[in-house]
């Protein structure tokens, strides 16, 4: 790992023109098609995607170039949504795997790659390593005479609205009856190209912002509340029942409610856990970063509650494990197995307009009558911050009183209910510390004690 390339067991990100390069895209390609021979896959096609990012068409024919050398076709989906691509995999019986050009979250700069397996799910853990394995060691390319080949695959939009529309939870009807008028921010990422349609035949009005999908960023695009103001405006001015924000890539979804509050992420999936725990009792499963809301929302209902290490790969096989309703990350990630394996920020749009009007009760209204908590996430630069020490630092000097859970780095949880998560990043060259507590302030003494382990 360097400070502008990150190469993990999840895929691979960086800055492009500097740590990713269009040789590198191509490399990573070629090793993700070996493992796919490997584990018998050469007897179909790679669906490869992109989102609306600027560097994401180069990128996407480097990676094709790659494949193709290794001797495996390829079909291109254009300019997909992250859950798009997975459930084209997944529903293709000649699919044999998946890549997506996306950086989903980070800055217009960075771009990545992100690998799908046959299944139409992000590879294991295991599987991911072996493709960064191949990646540092000789790959072998093949005859000119059996190139892999190249084309398109259309439908894959309306094939994912119609699933979504297929679900026996969601009321097609019973939305369209209220009417809802929803304030949308694309922030011209790949959902322009299907959140807006979805919301359309769910009967809503649309007041939209961003929704080219040039990739040209207009503000920071990660969905979290201070970069949401522009939504939150828009929501007050057109007089929106709710607002909606997805990342470039349209796997989070964030809420902002009537009033032009951005509620934060962690309500997406606490809400829509309620509504399908109620209608489909089981287990429910997020990651040990996210909102103690969650819990909340899984003992109202009185189903089982489990945290999983942070990673959708990790979380999906917790799922499976336990065999869940629903989980997902506190970021806006909503994964529903009723549909597939995967954060879906369209799925969690039509589960969170069904929620509101199943209770006939606006979000904010929803919002206030829970309990609510405060959280406080804070990042520092690796740089040479050796990462294990410090985390066996943190374990050694934790309180008596405080729980520890050492499954993803160190969470530490008090008898109070607060707790805080250190882990390093595996997008970002930087360490992660998330506290939450019921007061800003004691989140943030939770966050402060670990960041003077860190500065030791």
């Amino acid at each position: 790992m360097s400070e502008s390339l990150i190469v993990s067991a999840s895929g691979i990100r960086g800055v492009v023109g500097e740590g990713l390069t269009p040789e590198v895209a191509a490399r990573y390609g070629a090793a993700f098609a070996a493992h796919i021979r490997s584990v018998g896959g050469d007897r179909g096609y790679i669906a490869i995607g992109r989102d609306s990012r600027t560097s994401g068409a180069l990128l996407l024919d480097a990676v094709c170039a790659g494949i193709r050398a290794v001797g495996l076709d390829v079909r291109d989906l254009g300019i997909v949504a992250t859950p798009t691509g997975l459930l084209a995999v997944e529903d293709a019986d000649d699919a044999v795997g998946g890549l997506l050009v996306t950086a989903s979250h980070n800055p217009a700069e960075w771009n990545g790659l992100k690998l799908v397996a046959a299944e139409g799910r992000f590879l294991t853990p295991e599987a991911g390593l072996d493709v960064q394995r191949r990646f540092g060691e000789t790959i072998e390319y093949v005859s000119w005479d059996r190139v892999g080949g190249r084309s398109t695959l259309e439908g894959a939009n309306e094939a994912h609205i119609e699933r979504i529309l297929a679900l026996p939870i969601i009321d097609v009807d019973r939305i369209a009856a209220r009417g809802f008028r929803v304030a949308l921010d694309c922030v011209r990422g790949a959902g322009g190209l299907i959140v807006p349609e979805l919301l359309d035949r769910l009967g809503c009005e649309v007041i939209g912002l961003d929704l080219e999908a040039d990739g040209r960023f207009p503000r920071a695009p990660e969905p979290v509340p201070e970069n949401l103001g522009g939504l939150c405006d828009l929501v007050t001015s057109s007089e929106a029942h709710v607002g909606f924000a997805v990342d470039p890539d349209v796997d989070r979804l964030a809420l902002v409610d009537e009033r032009g509050r951005a509620v934060g992420e962690d309500w997406t999936l606490t809400l829509c856990a309620e509504l399908v725990a109620t209608h489909q009792p089981g287990p429910v499963v997020t990651n040990l970063s996210s909102s103690r809301s969650i819990e909340d929302a899984a003992n109202r209902v009185g189903v089982p509650f489990h945290l999983a290490p942070v990673g959708e790969a990790r979380v999906v096989g917790r799922m499976l494990e336990l065999e869940a309703t629903i989980g997902g990350e506190g970021n806006g990630g909503v994964i529903y197995p009723a549909l597939h394996l995967t954060r879906d920020a369209p799925l969690a749009a039509a589960l969170i307009l069904q929620l509101l009007a199943e209770r006939g009760a606006a979000l904010g209204a929803l919002v206030d009558e829970r309990p609510s908590y405060r959280i406080v996430k804070r990042k520092i630069p690796r740089g040479g911050l050796a990462v294990s020490d410090v985390i066996q630092r943190i374990i050694e000097s934790a309180p008596q009183d405080a729980k520890q859970d050492h499954q993803d780095g160190i969470r530490l949880d008090w008898p109070d209910g607060s707790w805080v998560h250190v882990r390093p990043s595996g997008t970002e060259p930087i360490l992660r510390i998330v506290a939450e507590a019921q007061h800003e302030i004691g989140a943030c003494a939770r966050a402060d004690w670990v960041e003077a382990h860190v500065r030791q």
